[in-house]
């Protein structure tokens, strides 16, 4: 559009129709640069239309822009900033798809540098392999040729027989020439034969040797394998981003049915000095609102962090959204960002956390991870991962497994696109190494716990001396590619507790057939419902069944949920 202003603004001295023209003109040099030849980007009938609108009007009419903004009359919607809002949270939602991108990029990128050393170690062997072949030849022609490794011939002999798993003669006299080194026959017919003789007996080395080494090539399989893996993960990530976009497409159409209230609050924050652009409301079970502040306020109290730091503002604000949609509102810190401040219901549940862990004897770092989260739609993410083997390289993939997952849930992604990506990202990461997932996700305004699990131990409910227990029998992620998850959904009681563990607990007790069953047991003598207590007495248990030696790294992470007054 800025060729078409310029063009239109030199020829604006000769009034509207100088406009009219330089617009066309302008319309046509964009065009031009854009995509190398003329064809229209706006078509000249909708210029006409404009053109004719614009020569209809007096010129004693005057048209004051203000009057369209926000402040100034009402011949717009008030809420004037609602496209650029939007735009800011489309591009903020789409930055985070992009960082997760670039993670698992980063993880392909990887892998394909394994596969270049894997092809440099084939051809290792190859070579190693054919030099013993041609040892017994020295007195070969192509001898001094063939056996220097670093040389392009033999780099083009195996790229062949790589590709064809057998050479012949045209072949190998090509890749000579084609490297300036000519192997012509002789007039003489002795020379001749042994030349003949010479070239045959190469290629039978070559063959042999790639024969001898070919069970060794791994590398071909790992391009498959990795180019498999990659799809996937653009599959995945293809079905985010079109979530993303349709959800936002429904929050539209949800916000359409709070508009009245969204502009109550506006008003009654500003008798409170707070100067809100914006406000969009939806409701999904619980109620989430969005109030976008005018940036100059924002730069005058410091920046949001600063603004919404303050008791009394973020008070006010949750009063006034309260009173207006009849439900306690609250300020959810965590998802504020730029100029918006982000609230939705408060819980019903309130939750307390308890963790416990020992690293496996001898082993400075523990292979097991845990984390807790309050994700940007007020569920509470709780997960363990116990990354396959002990110490650091253990860590290293349950680590990654769950800041991957969090990452995913905060982005938008949904859990079971998540646990995929996670899933191919681990496959790719390296040979062999695999993660269990036990998470939870938590609401704790519906009062319901989403489980999913990927390899991973029983979850216990405790409520009074009621034990519930919930296992699966799926696969740690990393494992395989087509990963079968197991979910389950359980409505929360009052003081009713949730333990999740790593097998290193679970399998420290050998009197029971069913291992688990001693968990139940125990949980069923406690007494106390403090989480941190719980936790400890349970992984001093599992110390004592070792015989007070860890023999694995042992995590207990305990949740007691309890309904507000």
């Amino acid at each position: 559009m800025l060729s078409h202003g310029m063009v239109a603004g030199i020829l604006n001295k000769f009034g509207r129709p100088g406009v009219i023209i330089g617009f066309a003109l302008g319309n046509v040099v964009l065009a031009y640069v854009s995509n190398g030849y003329t064809i229209e980007l706006i078509h000249f009938k909708e210029i006409l239309i404009a053109s004719i609108g614009l020569l209809a009007i007096p010129k004693n009419i005057h048209i004051d822009i203000e009057n369209f903004m926000q402040n100034g009359s009402t011949l717009l919607p008030g809420f004037g900033n609602r496209g650029l809002n939007r735009s800011k949270d489309a591009a903020e939602k789409l930055n985070n798809v992009s960082d997760t991108i670039q993670e698992m990029a980063k993880t392909y990128k990887q892998e394909m540098t394994k596969v270049s050393k894997s092809r440099d170690n084939n051809k290792n062997i190859f070579v190693g392999e054919l030099l013993d072949c041609i040892e017994p030849y020295k007195n070969n022609m192509l001898y001094n040729e063939i056996s220097k490794p670093e040389g392009k011939i033999v780099d083009d002999i195996f790229n062949y027989v790589m590709d064809k798993q057998e050479i012949e003669k045209e072949t190998l006299l090509g890749i000579f020439a084609k490297n300036n080194s000519f192997v012509v026959d002789s007039k003489d017919s002795n020379i001749g034969k042994r030349l003949e003789n010479d070239i045959n007996q190469i290629i039978r080395c070559i063959n042999m040797a790639y024969k001898l080494s070919k069970t060794n090539y791994v590398w071909m399989k790992k391009i498959e394998e990795t180019k498999q893996n990659m799809e996937a993960q653009l599959n995945n990530v293809s079905k985010a981003i079109s979530g993303i976009a349709k959800n936002m497409e429904d929050d539209i159409v949800k916000e359409v049915q709070f508009i009245d209230e969204a502009k109550q609050i506006i008003d009654k924050l500003k008798l409170k000095s707070i100067d809100a652009e914006e406000v969009t409301i939806k409701k999904n079970g619980r109620y989430f609102v969005e109030i976008y502040l005018n940036n100059s306020q924002m730069i005058e109290n410091g920046g949001l962090t600063e603004y919404i730091d303050n008791i009394k503002t973020r008070e006010q604000i949750e009063k006034i959204v309260s009173n207006v949609l009849q439900e306690n509102i609250i300020v959810n810190l965590d998802a504020c960002s730029g100029n918006k401040i982000y609230l939705l219901s408060d819980d019903r549940y309130v939750m307390a956390l308890g963790i416990a862990k020992r690293s496996k004897v001898k082993h400075a770092i523990s292979g097991d991870n845990v984390t807790h989260t309050r994700l940007k739609d007020g569920k509470y993410l709780v997960a363990i991962s116990d990354g396959m083997g002990s110490g650091k390289k253990a860590n290293e993939s349950s680590k990654q497994a769950l800041e991957l997952l969090e990452s995913l849930l905060m982005t938008g992604f949904d859990k079971n696109t998540s646990i995929e990506l996670i899933n191919t990202a681990l496959m790719n990461n390296a040979e062999e190494v695999f993660a269990t997932l036990d998470i939870a996700i938590v609401d704790l305004y519906a009062g319901t716990v989403e489980m999913i699990k990927s390899g991973a131990c029983p979850t216990y409910f405790k409520c009074n001396k009621k034990i519930q227990i919930v296992k699966a029998k799926s696969l740690p992620a990393g494992m395989i590619n087509d990963i079968k998850l197991e979910v389950f959904e359980k409505d929360l009681e009052n003081k009713e507790i949730m333990l999740m563990c790593t097998d290193g607990i679970l399998d420290s007790n050998v009197e029971y057939k069913n291992k688990e069953l001693w968990i139940k047991y125990l949980l069923e003598d406690i007494d106390t419902d403090n989480t941190k207590k719980i936790a400890d007495l349970v992984l001093n248990e599992s110390i004592d069944n070792s015989f007070g030696t860890p023999k694995d790294d042992m995590s207990v992470f305990v949740c007691k949920f309890r309904k507000k007054e």
